[in-house]
């Protein structure tokens, strides 16, 4: 009986490669489609197929669509607007205490909003929630981001959106930051 025993086999172990290679696969595929993310190409390919989905307003009033450079509107961003067609509406100062009570570390902000001549009263008129938006993101902000080299193209561009929101499609061209001064 010992005999029988001996003789039966133990199955044969199958290669892990094919596991192995699956894995290596899709964190190339993951590290791939985070890099195409990450760098714009796929909004810039919808763009320029003009997809439907695209989460850009159509332009208004038979303008052509500019690409956005982080600078507000693309014309404006290459100084092809003349000055006549745009007028600055000054924010109020913001200051903000970051941090814990014990670090007293503070964020001074002071900006203005380009937007289209004879639109300035409008936007005046919405001033407290657009002063509202910018405290209340601001102050949501964590002192270490605002240390990154990238921080304030990033904030910027989170601010100017939000403006944007508050203030209806086509009312606000641009962000442009006066002071950003973090201590």
């Amino acid at each position: 009986m010992s005999n029988a025993a001996a003789t039966v086999e133990s199955p044969a172990r199958k290669s892990k490669m094919p596991l192995i290679l699956g894995l290596i696969l899709a964190v190339a595929g993951a590290a791939g489609g985070f890099y195409v993310a990450y760098s714009g190409m796929i909004d810039s390919l919808l763009a320029r197929d003009g997809a439907a989905g695209s989460h850009d307003p159509a332009p208004e009033h038979g303008t052509t669509a500019q690409a956005d450079t982080g600078h507000g509107t693309g014309a404006s961003a290459h100084g092809s607007v003349n000055s006549d067609s745009v007028d600055f509406v000054p924010l109020d100062p913001i200051t903000i205490n970051m941090g814990p009570r014990g670090d007293s570390r503070h964020l001074r902000f002071s900006a203005q909003l380009e937007v289209p001549a004879g639109t300035e009263g409008d936007v005046q008129h919405l001033m407290p929630r657009i002063m509202d938006v910018l405290n209340i993101y601001l102050r949501a902000l964590d002192p270490h981001e605002l240390e990154e080299p990238a921080a304030l193209l990033r904030l910027r561009a989170q601010m100017l959106r939000r403006v944007q929101i508050v203030t209806g499609p086509g009312a606000v061209n641009d962000l442009l930051v006066m002071e950003f001064v973090f201590n």
